[in-house]
C-alpha cells in the first residue's frame, strides 16, 4: 500500500513538473482601415471571432464617416432626424471631457478641415489661404453643437462636420474589451493599428502585459523602440506626425495630420510624439491628439491637473548653442510603469 501511494504521488509530481503552461487564443482580422490582433485566455468556448466582428459593425455605423450609411455620414450630410444610439452618445461625451480638458485644442468638429487639408474623407481644397481657412472655421468649434434629449443633434451651422476618428478606434478597442469580458474573459490584449488595451495578465509569462513605445526615427520594415511599459489592467495610444502628413501636390506645401482647431492650421508644435497611458482607450485616444496640437507647456498643466491621465512626449528643443534636439517629458505615473529602460520622470 506504501509502494503504490509514493508511486501516485511521483506520478503527481511528474505531472505537475511537466505541466504546460497556458496558450493565449489569437484573433487578427481587419477594422477602421488598420488591422487588429486580439490574444485571450479562456476555458469556455464561444465564437469570439463573431463577437467582435459584431462590436465592429456596431461602431462603423454609428460614427464611421468612411461609411456613406452610418449614422454620422447622415449628420454630416445635413440629417436633422437621426436618433442617435449609445455609441455615439459615449463616443460625444469622450470627446466633450477632452474638449474641456485641453480648453479647445481637442474638437471633433475639425471635419471639414480635416476634409480641406486632405486627411478626410473628402477630395482636398485647392487652394487653402487665410481668407479660405477663416471662412472653414466658422463651421468648428464643440460649443456650436449640441445632443438633444430626444438623441438628435443640433448643429448651429449645417455645413459642421463631426470627425471621430481621434476617439473611435480606441472607443471600439473598448468595446471589444466589453464583450470579452462579459464572456467571462479576464486576461486579454488588444491591439488595433499601434492602440492597445490590457486587462489581467499574460498567463504563459505570468506577468503584466507589455508593450512598446515606437521612437520617431523608427523605420515601417524596421520599427525601433524608446521603451517598453507595463500595461496594468489600461490602455495605451501613440500619436505623432512623424509619418501622417501630406504634400500639397500644387505647392509643395507639407500638411501633418495634427490640425489645430483654434487657428485652422495644420501645423506642428513642439511635441513630435505623444503616448499616453488611462483607463480607457478612448481617452488614451483622445488625449494623445489632444496634447500632439497643444505642444508641451500646456500639455503639462494638463497632466497635472487631470487624474488617471500619464504621458510620455517627445519634443523639439532649441538653442542658439545646439541648434535643434529632441527631449522627452515622462509624468512620473508613466514612469512607475516603463520595463526597460528606467528613465528619469520629468513631472507628475
Amino acid at each position: 500500500m506504501k509502494k503504490a501511494l509514493l508511486l501516485l504521488s511521483i506520478t503527481f509530481l511528474l505531472f505537475s513538473c511537466t505541466e504546460r503552461p497556458p496558450e493565449a487564443r489569437v484573433l487578427q482580422g481587419a477594422a477602421f482601415g488598420t488591422t487588429y490582433s486580439i490574444q485571450y485566455f479562456s476555458e469556455a468556448e464561444f465564437d469570439a471571432q463573431k463577437g467582435v466582428d459584431s462590436v465592429l459593425a456596431l461602431v462603423n455605423k454609428s460614427v464611421n464617416t468612411y461609411i456613406p450609411e452610418s449614422d454620422i455620414s447622415k449628420i454630416n450630410q445635413g440629417d436633422t432626424t437621426v436618433v442617435v444610439d449609445e455609441i455615439f452618445k459615449e463616443v460625444y461625451a469622450i470627446s466633450e471631457t477632452v474638449y474641456l480638458s485641453s480648453e479647445g485644442y481637442f474638437d471633433p468638429t475639425v471635419g471639414i478641415l480635416r476634409n480641406a487639408y486632405g486627411f478626410g474623407d473628402t477630395n482636398p481644397v485647392t487652394v487653402l489661404d487665410s481668407i479660405v481657412l477663416d471662412s472653414l472655421r466658422t463651421f468648428v468649434g464643440f460649443r456650436k453643437v449640441k445632443l438633444l434629449e430626444n438623441g438628435t443633434i443640433k448643429k448651429k451651422y449645417p455645413e459642421i462636420y463631426f470627425d471621430f476618428n481621434a476617439v473611435a478606434k480606441g472607443y471600439g478597442i473598448d468595446k471589444i474589451g466589453d464583450y470579452l469580458e462579459a464572456q467571462g474573459v479576464s486576461d486579454y490584449i488588444i491591439e488595433l493599428g499601434g492602440e492597445l488595451l490590457a486587462k489581467g495578465k499574460n498567463l504563459t509569462k505570468e506577468q503584466f502585459w507589455t508593450a512598446g513605445i515606437e521612437a520617431i526615427d523608427s523605420e515601417l520594415e524596421n520599427r525601433t523602440y524608446l521603451a517598453t511599459v507595463r500595461l496594468e489592467n489600461g490602455a495605451l495610444a501613440s500619436s505623432g506626425n512623424y509619418r501622417k502628413f501630406r504634400i500639397n501636390p500644387r505647392t509643395g506645401q507639407k500638411y501633418v495630420h495634427t490640425i489645430n482647431p483654434l487657428t485652422g492650421l495644420a501645423e506642428e508644435s513642439n511635441v513630435t510624439s505623444a503616448t499616453v497611458l488611462a483607463p480607457t482607450c478612448g481617452l488614451a485616444d483622445a488625449y494623445a491628439t489632444a496634447f500632439m496640437a497643444m505642444g508641451l507647456e500646456r500639455s503639462k498643466k494638463v497632466l497635472a491637473a487631470t487624474n488617471g491621465i500619464e504621458a510620455f512626449l517627445t519634443y523639439h528643443t532649441s538653442s542658439v548653442k545646439n541648434g535643434e534636439e529632441v527631449g522627452r517629458f515622462i509624468t512620473n505615473g508613466f514612469n512607475k510603469q516603463l520595463v526597460l529602460p528606467k528613465l528619469p520622470a520629468d513631472g507628475e
